[in-house]
């Protein structure tokens, strides 16, 4: 996932949402994807509905449910579309309707939505291919937002972790310039591309950015427990996970057993304001 470190080289970013078995191994962790991945700002959740009851949401990618409890949370109707049935099992757990499919498959059964939401998913999803299936179904002057949390690790923080990732795991092509220096830097292809799949879907609005800056304090134990949800290493065998985990644990360690994380979370929306295209 383009989000967590280490993060593995691509030669083009296009290719990300054809990688399906990358994307099918955080179900292997469903559970503590859910306890452990951070939430989104209050304040974006608020923006996308405008604070107006009886909202219906589409979440896109639902994963365990996090983003769709959220918008119910302030009152929001949620449908999840996630592909991994031992994901979408604990968000239904959680009180979240899920239908199991990819979304560029996914029938809607002429439903109709508020706003079409994604958060830490829609680099999974073909960018052209979602754009259009979600002006099917989102009503005029629905809005279509996919989000990110891109965080950036104290430099200090950021270096000891990569000296564990280059020694445990030498031959991984993990992107680790990503981590240490401008991890936001990694993420603007896939801005550009998810804007470019609004605007080649001809019924949305210009697309625009908003970005929202905060900060999480992990301790040792609650960055260790994310660590396993990150990307590659979520089908890592055991033994090497293990190597990881001692290495993370004991740099976290040598900064006094936690840090504080600046995370910004960047959404690309746009409304759809012309005639949708419907099969």
């Amino acid at each position: 996932m383009p989000t967590l470190p280490p993060e593995p080289r691509r030669s083009s970013e296009a290719e990300t949402h054809q990688l399906r078995g990358a994307a099918g191994s955080f179900g292997t962790e469903a559970e503590r994807y859910d306890r452990a991945r951070p939430r989104y700002p209050a304040a974006l959740v608020d923006r996308i509905t405008a604070r107006t009851p009886d909202v219906r949401i589409l979440d896109v990618g639902c994963g365990t449910g996090i983003v769709a409890r959220q918008f119910q949370a302030v009152g929001c109707e949620v449908l999840g579309v996630e592909p991994d049935a031992r994901m979408a099992e604990v968000a239904r757990r959680l009180g979240v309707e899920v239908d199991v499919a990819t979304f560029e498959a996914w029938d809607p059964g002429g439903r109709e939505f508020d706003a079409v939401v994604a958060g830490q998913t829609w680099h999974w999803v073909d960018p052209a291919a979602g754009a259009a299936q979600a002006s099917r179904v989102l009503r005029h002057g629905g809005r279509l937002a996919a989000f990110w949390n891109v965080f950036q690790l104290p430099p200090e923080v950021a270096e000891a972790f990569a000296a564990v990732y280059r020694r445990v795991l030498p031959d991984s092509p993990f992107d680790l310039e990503a981590v240490t220096r401008q991890p936001l830097d990694a993420y603007r292809a896939l801005f550009t591309k998810a804007a470019d799949g609004m605007r080649g879907a001809g019924v949305f609005s210009e697309p625009e950015q908003w970005r929202f800056d905060w900060e999480w304090s992990y301790s040792r134990e609650a960055w260790l427990e994310q660590v396993p949800t990150h990307g590659v290493l979520t089908r890592l065998p055991p033994d090497r996970l293990a190597e990881v985990l001692e290495g993370i644990g004991a740099a976290i360690d040598a900064v006094g057993g936690g840090f504080t994380m600046g995370y910004a979370t960047v959404a690309v929306t746009a409304t759809r304001n012309g005639t949708a295209v419907r099969r």
